[in-house]
């Protein structure tokens, strides 16, 4: 008998984070999870999660908007239907329900989760198979301090941790972060890459001025400079400069990349399962992405394990990112709501084993770290 959808739970758990995380919108001190429990008619439960940054400050769904939109418009068309036929419920999510990616990024996790152990698969053999184990990470420098980041960049080179390092900018005047951001390359030297994320913070004169003193410092990357829907401009500086341009806010799924490849952007995309509406979506957007030429590179909206294994599913399926990932997200949290965490390890983190995503929950601290069941449906 086909296994039918029987219940989805939402949870939001709060985890405190290391260290501040500062950002060109926003700091962070602690990260919310929108955590998906997917119960199938055979017993089969699927994990999904949805993560987003900084509440609204960021993007249009926050936390508690995503939980409330799965809680009462998204489950309900899922409750009842065919576990397996992924495909046709993400149809049935998009026909009655616009947006809301985040959001249907962890309802698609948790139907591939449930799928690959019911199959007794890994994620990644539903999204065409691994071709690697092992994916490249970077790490964040945030805290805003530049004898500390450099600090922290040192340490997590001597822990064989990471070897490339993005800068969060665009928070502090050009000047500055340019002074900030050439001392940390000056002192890491050709032991590391060095990138930057703006996080649409500039227009584009601002741009010109601080991509030209950035690329003058050495720096490897420059992410989203200018707004995500200056298409045109993003594309004017790529071709501008030598330094590459990282289209991220920009390009959220295959269409926006087929659009900006089309008008002539060169440099990377950033794939990111959230913005994408789920891994296959991520995945959609990698094809269009290598068949125009542009390189890739793994993102994260800062998830916990749960989106970090699936992105790294994902991102195992790809033969290059020529750009590396940035799947740290569980770094940057003080504890976990799993039971083994994720193996990081010679600059990269290993591929979860086990069927489906490799996760299994730690039930105690679920517990403690979700908030109270007044946000509960």
């Amino acid at each position: 008998m086909t296994p039918l959808i029987d219940a989805i739970e939402t949870l939001l758990v709060d985890l405190p984070t290391i260290r501040p995380h500062k950002l060109s919108m926003t700091t962070m001190a602690c990260q919310t999870l929108v955590i998906v429990r997917l119960r199938d008619s055979d017993g089969v439960e699927g994990l999904g999660e949805g993560t987003t940054i900084g509440g609204l400050a960021y993007g249009p769904e926050s936390p508690e908007s995503i939980k409330h939109n799965i809680d009462t418009y998204l489950a309900p068309l899922l409750i009842g239907q065919p576990a397996a036929a992924i495909g046709a419920l993400r149809a049935r999510l998009d026909r009655h329900a616009r947006g809301n990616a985040i959001a249907k990024s962890a309802l698609e996790t948790a139907l591939l989760d449930a799928q690959g152990k019911r199959l007794g698969l890994p994620m990644a053999e539903l999204l065409g198979g691994a071709r690697q184990t092992h994916v490249p990470v970077l790490w964040t420098l945030a805290s805003g301090d530049t004898r500390k980041d450099i600090d922290e960049a040192f340490q997590r080179l001597e822990q064989c941790r990471h070897r490339d390092f993005k800068l969060k900018i665009g928070a502090n005047s050009v000047d500055a972060d340019v002074r900030h951001v050439a001392a940390i390359k000056e002192a890491l030297g050709e032991r590391a890459s060095v990138r930057v994320d703006v996080n649409q913070a500039w227009d584009e004169s601002t741009a010109v001025r601080g991509i030209a003193a950035l690329q003058d410092a050495g720096i490897d990357l420059i992410e989203q400079p200018i707004p995500a829907r200056e298409h045109a401009g993003l594309i004017r500086l790529a071709n501008r400069f030598e330094v590459p341009m990282l289209a991220d806010e920009a390009v959220a799924d295959a269409r926006d990349g087929f659009e900006l490849a089309a008008a002539g952007f060169s440099g990377a995309y950033a794939l990111k399962i959230a913005k994408a509406g789920g891994p296959r979506g991520a995945l959609a957007l990698a094809q269009v992405a290598q068949a125009a030429g542009i390189g890739l590179y793994g993102g994260t909206l800062l998830e916990g394990t749960i989106g970090t294994a699936a992105s790294l599913h994902a991102w195992a399926t790809l033969g290059e990112l020529a750009w590396g990932s940035e799947m740290f997200g569980p770094l940057l949290l003080k504890d976990d709501i799993v039971s083994e965490p994720l193996n990081y390890h010679e600059f990269g983190v290993d591929l979860p084993s086990g069927p489906g995503l490799g996760i299994r929950l730690d039930e105690d601290k679920l517990a403690h770290y979700a908030r109270r069941r007044r946000y509960a449906k």
